[in-house]
């Protein structure tokens, strides 16, 4: 007799061992025990008990002595097998176990404890209904008013509404429970228990009708929507300058897609942007919205995802992780502002948004639609070579005229005897706007008063204990900290080594505040970064305060470069146009590109023409001149020649095998005997074909975080399957061998720092 047996992805499997491992499947459990749902196994030689899915249930199985399945976790499967399918692609692609996918996918709130109990239960509200005819129960209202009056208002209320929540029930007729429970064993009322969503903060007016559309967003409308009626799977990159009037385009593509009973997700880059987006897409489209981000309560974010897999909720709106939404019948995705370093996750699974939004549309049969103003250079290569379908919006919406920009040059400022970080052009400038009652936006990309503190007599630095990093120092409590592990400490008075006095250098953001509050002290000033908005909902408040108190000037960073749509604003300033010109990365020029134009793009969204100053050391450079003339045709066409010679992605992949571990040498001497087997192997044929270059070892940027040394080495070549598992097996050997044991390997491709 042929045994059932379950494929299962267990949680305990490490990276090195992961497979899908065979479990006999219990006759009693036979009937739960189906794909997509989880369960509890014996696992390794200790049989240690271990959670896994099921993937896939056969009869028979090539091994003889199985173990069997211990308990049944989940009444119904809470992965489809399209989900399935998904969690084995990414361990292919992303080189990370079947169930980092899974949990990557599923709500925190679904995962178990200890003792087996899900981390958040379903939220019911106790409601009473009326068990006989509204006729009867006026009757026995009438009867009762005078010895019960407040069963007979218990009733009444009920006649005219049938069922209502027990608690507002009691609350509006004033009854007491008794009266309530008399009502129960006289069996003229029932109560029973309804579930409730607990759901994120949603403003929801009137919906509003559909934009009107100028001539170049319906022509980018028609086209775009013909590829998303088609059937057939593709991706279109929808190119449009700041404010040109993208979202409107979305907002009548979504229409279309719920019109014929399909899902869609929109993705946004921060979380930041999702109240704006959600309040509104809300507007037009009502209940229907759901939000998917970390932001979250865990009761909500299970709610919502409850919410989306029984399609109450059929366009879901979030940050990267909303790519997982298990929407049923997927007519659409998109991803807003595409570009943006945030869609790729740094941790295991270390996936792209787009990738895995590129294999969803493949297996849906929809399309993607990618949408920037800056596009990333991958994606406008794919589009210019025909894998995309290209549009674009030229003109701002209503013919807004795009910002007047100005470059100014810091060197020139020092030179005159300004040591300051706001030059007198941008000082002049505010002070127009504080006077007309506009509003300004400043930014800068780096958190805190000053880049680091130094001795002016030693050379002293402080730094971080437990990362190869210089500390921040801000200025609210005194503190200096590290921006990767967390570390802080007071600031000494002076030199810690030598008594002489401290300097600091290099200005952040509460710098920035603090000489614009001794510029404009009868002004206030609003500052945006990780250190303003720890609070759930805090960037929300900040963001309804800036634009409905009209507060004078906002300074912060990349939260203020993007989405942001303020008609108030006609000036944005950029402190630092070099700090991100100069990082080790092949994207340093076109993040540096981006972030210009995002954030000049911030003004003149209103009737009131627009202005922007851009501070920079380095007026002469190439990017920050195409940037002041927001020409992405320019600096993509200098960018693509660059990366040609240099080999950069899209001519080639990089896929970074890095080494971690306590111990420096340690590290590097695992790591150079890896990158030789690597270089011997790619000699070797089928990889000696395939035109692949070994690049380092080499120390990580940041080579020490919290303790913990990074040593890499680069792969360039196709992302193509026979290299990923060229790259797989390395790992694992890796990983088995007994003098590697105290380090960890992982792969990624494409970083973006």
């Amino acid at each position: 007799m042929a045994q059932t047996v379950a494929k299962i992805a267990v949680a305990a499997a490490t990276y090195w061992v992961d497979k899908p491992y065979d479990y006999l499947i219990p006759p009693e459990l036979a009937e739960k025990a189906v794909p997509g749902v989880r369960v509890y196994v014996p696992f390794s030689h200790g049989n240690r008990r271990s959670e896994g899915i099921i993937l896939a249930v056969s009869d028979g199985s090539e091994y003889e002595k199985l173990k069997a399945i211990t308990a049944v976790l989940d009444e119904e499967p809470l992965l489809s097998r399209e989900q399935i399918k998904l969690t084995l692609f990414m361990r292919e692609r992303f080189f990370c176990t079947v169930y980092d996918a899974v949990k990557a996918m599923l709500p925190a709130g679904l995962w178990f404890d200890d003792e087996g109990r899900t981390k958040v239960q379903d939220k019911t509200v106790e409601m009473t209904r009326l068990c006989v005819s509204p006729e009867e129960a006026s009757r026995y209202a009438a009867a009762k008013r005078r010895r019960a009056p407040q069963q007979a208002e218990l009733l009444e209320q009920l006649c005219s509404f049938e069922c209502l929540p027990s608690r507002d029930l009691l609350k509006h007729t004033g009854a007491s429970r008794q009266s309530l429970t008399a009502l129960c064993k006289a069996g003229f009322v029932e109560l029973y228990k309804k579930e409730t969503f607990r759901r994120p903060e949603i403003h929801l007016g009137d919906i509003e009708p559909l934009p009107v559309l100028n001539d170049e967003q319906q022509q980018a409308f028609t086209g775009i929507n013909a590829l998303a009626m088609s059937g057939k799977s593709g991706a279109a990159l929808l190119f449009g300058v700041t404010g040109s009037g993208k979202t409107s385009v979305y907002i009548h593509l979504i229409t279309e897609q719920l019109a014929r009973g399909r899902s869609v997700i929109l993705l946004v880059p921060e979380i930041a942007l999702t109240p704006q987006m959600i309040q509104t897409f809300s507007s037009h489209f009502g209940d229907t919205v759901a939000v998917l981000h970390s932001s979250l309560s865990v009761g909500e974010r299970y709610d919502e995802f409850k919410r989306v897999r029984s399609g109450k909720a059929r366009l879901v709106i979030g940050t990267r992780s909303a790519v997982f939404a298990p929407a049923d019948k997927l007519g659409l995705i998109i991803i807003d502002e595409e570009q943006e370093e945030t869609y790729k996750s740094e941790n295991s699974p270390r996936y792209n948004a787009r990738d895995v939004a590129i294999y969803r549309c493949a297996q849906a049969g929809c399309l993607l639609l990618l949408g920037s103003a800056t596009p990333d250079i991958v994606s406008m290569y794919k589009a210019r070579q025909g894998n995309y379908s290209l549009f674009t919006l030229r003109g701002r919406y209503n013919d807004m005229q795009l910002p007047q920009v100005e470059i100014v040059d810091m060197k020139r400022e020092l030179r005159r005897g300004n040591g300051t970080d706001i030059s007198e052009k941008l000082r002049e400038e505010l002070e127009d706007n504080i006077s007309r009652g506009e509003q300004s936006i400043l930014f800068i990309n780096r958190r805190g008063a000053n880049k680091l503190i130094s001795c002016g007599e030693c050379g002293y630095t402080y730094k971080c204990p437990r990362c190869s990093v210089s500390l921040t120092y801000h200025s609210a409590n005194r503190r200096l900290m590290c921006h990767y592990c967390g570390y802080s400490q007071w600031l000494d008075d002076s030199c810690p080594e030598c008594g002489g006095e401290l300097k600091h250098v290099g200005a952040g953001t509460q710098m920035i505040e603090t000489e614009l509050k001794e510029l404009f002290p009868d002004t206030e000033v609003i500052r945006l970064d990780t250190d303003t908005v720890t609070a759930a909902g805090s960037h929300e408040a900040l963001f309804e305060r800036f634009r409905n108190e009209k507060i004078p000037i906002m300074v912060g960073t990349q939260m203020v470069t993007k989405g942001l749509n303020f008609e108030n604003v006609t000036l944005v300033g950029v402190i630092s146009a070099d700090q991100s010109l100069y990082a080790g990365s092949f994207r340093a020029g076109e993040r540096t590109f981006s972030l210009l134009t995002q954030v000049v793009g911030r003004s003149g969204r209103g009737s009131k023409p627009g202005r922007a100053i851009i501070q920079t050391f380095t007026p002469e450079n190439e990017t920050i001149l195409q940037a002041s003339r927001q020409d992405y045709e320019d600096f993509y066409e200098s960018e693509i020649q660059l990366r040609r010679l240099r080999r950069d992605p899209p001519f080639a992949d990089q896929f970074t095998v890095t080494v971690t571990g306590q111990e420096e040498d340690e590290v590097r001497r695992a790591l150079d005997l890896l990158t030789h087997s690597l270089r011997q192997a790619a000699q070797q044929p089928p990889y000696r074909d395939m035109d692949l270059q070994i690049l380092g070892p080499a120390p990580a940027p940041v080579v020490k975080i919290n303790g913990s040394y990074r040593y890499r080495t680069m792969v360039l070549g196709r992302n193509e399957r026979q290299l990923r598992q060229l790259l797989a097996s390395f790992m694992r050997e890796f990983a088995q061998r007994g003098e590697n044991r105290r380090l960890h390997i992982y792969t990624d491709c494409n970083l973006m720092d």
